[in-house]
Formats: C-alpha cells, structure tokens, sequence
C-alpha cells in the first residue's frame, strides 16, 4: 500500500505562486511515475504534470507555469506553481502508480483557489 499526504494548498492572487508538497509512505520503493491531477467544480480530473526518473510531461495548459519535481530521499513530489491564473482553481491531487501491481493511489486533494 500507499499513502500520499498533500499539503500546500490555498488562496492566491492571479500572477502570484503556491508550492504543493506530497509526502508518499507505505510502499514507497515500488512507485514509479508520480504526478498532480486536478479537478475544478463541474468537470473531470485532468493531468497536470508527471514525473518518471528524470522526464516530466505537462498538460499544455501549465507548461512554463508550473514545475513538478521529486525528492527520492524525502518520498515527497512538488509542484511550484507560477503565475498561477483563475482558471488555476482546482482541488489538486497527488497520484502514485506501481506498475508491479498495476495500481493507482491518490491522496486526499488539497483546494487551490486564484482570484482575479
């Protein structure tokens, strides 16, 4: 199993910055690729940004915005989120996946809200 814990979340002004934190435990050696998911009121979840190694992929929407980033050490994932936009609102989610058990495991979503 896999436990993901968001933090970071909260209220920003548009241009301003936020830093999510996801600290994963459990078993953490079997993770492979971890990213942020998002989901604003009234529609699906939608890929954010991924990480895998070295290689990070971003949904066109935050590409130059945001970066995500890990800490093997610390089994935590990042996202620094840069002149962040209203259209930014979301509830956040952290994903894990092992490919071993052909597996998803989400944290609990963490509320980031931009005001215009």
């Amino acid at each position: 199993q896999v436990q993901l814990v968001e933090s970071g979340g909260g209220l920003a002004q548009a241009g301003g910055s936020l830093r999510l934190s996801c600290a994963a435990s459990g078993s953490t050696t079997s993770i492979g690729v971890m990213g942020w998911y998002r989901q604003a009121l009234g529609k699906q979840r939608e890929l954010v940004a991924i990480i895998s190694g070295r290689t990070t992929n971003y949904a066109a929407s935050v590409k130059g915005r945001f970066t995500i980033s890990r800490d093997n050490a610390k089994n935590t994932v990042y996202l620094q989120m840069n002149s962040l936009k209203p259209e930014d609102t979301a509830v956040y989610y952290c994903n894990a996946y092992v490919a071993n058990w052909n597996r998803d495991f989400w944290g609990q979503g963490t509320q980031v809200t931009v005001s215009s």
